[in-house]
């Protein structure tokens, strides 16, 4: 008013000197503004700074990372214009109107944005600890960010339509069907992650195997509609979130945990080379370490007990006997027993299976005491690499198909045998 009165007495007409007071007024009000903005940057943002760094706790230097601090200063400049506006307008209520109207807008976006640092904080927060290291809160955040954009969005339109929240918020009951059309797969995802959460199915990090979605490897992301896996040909799988509850899946999370990755393969024996042994044999497998203490306790017992049979136990077939597939197979054992690199306090099984057309399989069933997948399988080739070798020591032969090979040597000798007078 002082302004326009004094422009008047400058033979200003009173129109235009009320336009100039009014334009005057709001350009003081954003140089006040951005003096506001100023200080809570250069003051009071620094001031606070410094503080938080110099505090023994870690969640406000985690609030100052995500920038929380930062964002809040922007409440700055709103603030001043609701404190100076009464008086830097002039009292136009049409102008005041639209500068509320635009200082709330602002103040619903600034709020917004500060929650969703805090979100953001509160995530990092949990994801450091490390007792919840690996637990998907990234799922939580996102949705709770797409609930407080969906109020955000009703506040706005409630200060542009004039109308009260709740009759907004009840408005938009006409379009829920379209919501839940539009947001399902977050819908879903949401319901997922806290099953997910409270189940601990799922941590950043587990290895997991859906053949379904073609997944075979460490989890890198959960978040509310996805899943993210890097497989180990490098190659990144994308499974929705609710995949994980509604099919099936491996998680070798336990495998991890435990310490322990299974070896569980078998040696195909040729049926044909399993027989009794004799003393030759006994006398040669005696100087075997891995078998010389079974074989002194088993001779010993079997002797024992066939004394009992007299002479009947000197027919082939009475009486008990050791064959070289018993004694290959206590080899194993006792060399398994005594590998660094084989975990004695799991489950440790050397048995035999069902005779196929392939021979009979021995089982190895054994746990490398190591989960790395190099070193397990260097372990694993190893163990087989010996086995493999020793077996003829025993008189034994593993179990192969004829080769092409094979049968034209087989069919040479029956061409040759057939040529013979």
């Amino acid at each position: 008013e002082r302004v326009a009165q004094a422009l008047i007495d400058w033979q200003v007409t009173e129109t235009l000197a009320r336009g100039l007071a009014q334009a005057a007024g709001i350009g003081a009000l954003l140089a006040l503004a951005w003096l506001g903005n100023l200080i809570a940057k250069r003051v009071i943002l620094r001031t606070v700074s410094a503080v938080v760094r110099r505090t023994p706790f870690d969640w406000d230097d985690i609030l100052l990372e995500i920038g929380v601090f930062t964002r809040l200063s922007h409440l700055a400049p709103a603030l001043v214009i609701n404190f100076f506006g009464d008086e830097a307008l002039g009292g136009s209520e049409r102008v005041e109107a639209v500068v509320r109207l635009g200082v709330s807008l602002y103040l619903i976006v600034i709020w917004l944005i500060v929650f969703y640092a805090l979100l953001e904080s509160v995530q990092r927060r949990v994801e450091r600890r490390t007792q919840s290291r690996g637990v998907p809160v990234k799922g939580f955040v996102q949705a709770l960010k797409l609930i407080g954009t969906v109020a955000a969005v009703v506040f706005a339109l409630a200060l542009l339509l004039g109308k009260s929240p709740v009759i907004v918020f009840s408005g938009l009951g006409a379009a829920t069907a379209v919501m839940l059309l539009i947001f399902r797969d977050a819908i879903l995802g949401f319901v997922a992650g806290i099953m997910i959460s409270v189940n601990d199915i799922v941590r950043v990090g587990d290895w997991i195997e859906m053949p379904n979605a073609g997944a075979d490897g460490d989890v890198i992301d959960v978040s509310l509609t996805t899943v993210k896996v890097r497989n180990w040909d490098k190659t990144i799988t994308s499974i929705p979130t609710y995949s994980l509850i509604s099919e099936s899946f491996k998680n070798w999370r336990g495998m991890q945990e435990t310490g322990g990755r299974r070896i569980k393969r078998a040696i195909n024996i040729d049926l044909s080379t399993i027989r009794f042994a004799d003393e030759e044999m006994l006398e040669q497998w005696s100087k075997i370490s891995y078998v010389y203490d079974h074989l002194a306790g088993k001779r010993a017992e079997i002797a024992a007990d066939n004394a009992k049979l007299g002479e009947a136990a000197s027919v082939l077939g009475n009486g008990r006997r050791l064959t070289n597939i018993g004694t290959f197979r206590a080899y194993c054992v006792s060399y398994l027993r005594k590998h660094p690199h084989i975990a004695q306090d799991l489950t440790f099984i050397v048995r035999q299976l069902e005779p196929t057309e392939h021979g009979l399989p021995l089982e190895i069933y054994v746990f490398v005491n190591n989960t790395q997948w190099v070193f397990y399988e260097g372990v694993q080739a190893d163990v087989f690499d010996h086995l493999l070798a020793v077996l003829p020591v025993f008189g034994l032969r593993v179990f192969q198909s004829p080769r092409g090979q094979d049968v034209a040597r087989a069919a040479d000798a029956l061409a040759v045998s057939r040529a013979e007078p």
